[in-house]
């Protein structure tokens, strides 16, 4: 049964997790590292895959790290909050937080990220068995096929399958939410490539 305390929880962890999330580490260590702003270059995608490839990989881990870190804090404080509770679902509410705060950061002009380490590490606090499986499914793949990308979309569309069957349907379907998210942010990302591409067409063309 909801307590009047409840939703005060709920605001403050969805909160907190928000502000965890909007916290702009992938531009901060790129700065730090003498590289440019992430949004300018590349994908303009502020995350790990872009600073990957324009900074290179030694520059990069210290933004995978960083971007993980978010959804995991995020959801520990989730999970904390829910301790002694049937409110499981707790850790799920702030890790989307950081994950909406990743991709919406107020701290960066609302220009971010498309919350994928975000969702990694949040599913590592609130699943953490199939999310070893995924991960170990994730080195097997790229063990075989030497390709990172491959190996972590095997990953992460495995994960709630692995999810349901040690789970059940009620925390797979609150995962399934989060994953519609990135979804959403992978669409609008390859929108907004379409209407630039267009646009610089349409201007070569003037």
């Amino acid at each position: 049964m909801l307590s009047c305390m409840d939703p005060i929880v709920i605001f403050a962890v969805a909160a907190v997790g928000y502000l965890i999330g909007s916290i702009p580490a992938a531009n901060l260590l790129a700065r730090r590292g003498g590289g440019a702003d992430l949004r300018t270059v590349g994908d303009h995608n502020p995350g790990y895959w872009n600073a990957r490839t324009t900074l290179g990989r030694q520059a990069a881990v210290p933004i995978f790290i960083a971007d993980v870190a978010k959804g995991a804090l995020a959801a520990g404080l989730g999970v904390i909050a829910a301790t002694g509770t049937q409110m499981w679902w707790l850790g799920y509410v702030g890790g989307g937080a950081a994950m909406v705060g990743h991709a919406y950061p107020i701290f960066d002009r609302w220009r971010g990220g498309r919350s994928v380490l975000a969702f990694v590490g949040t599913v590592v606090v609130v699943a953490p068995i199939p999310a070893a499986i995924a991960i170990a499914i994730v080195v097997v793949v790229f063990i075989a096929t030497r390709r990172f990308d491959l190996a972590a979309r095997a990953g992460v569309a495995l994960f709630p399958v692995v999810q349901i069957v040690i789970e059940g349907p009620y925390r797979t379907a609150a995962t399934g939410v989060l994953m519609t998210f990135i979804g959403l942010r992978f669409g609008l990302a390859a929108l907004a490539a379409r209407a630039d591409r267009n646009g610089r067409a349409t201007t070569g063309a003037g």
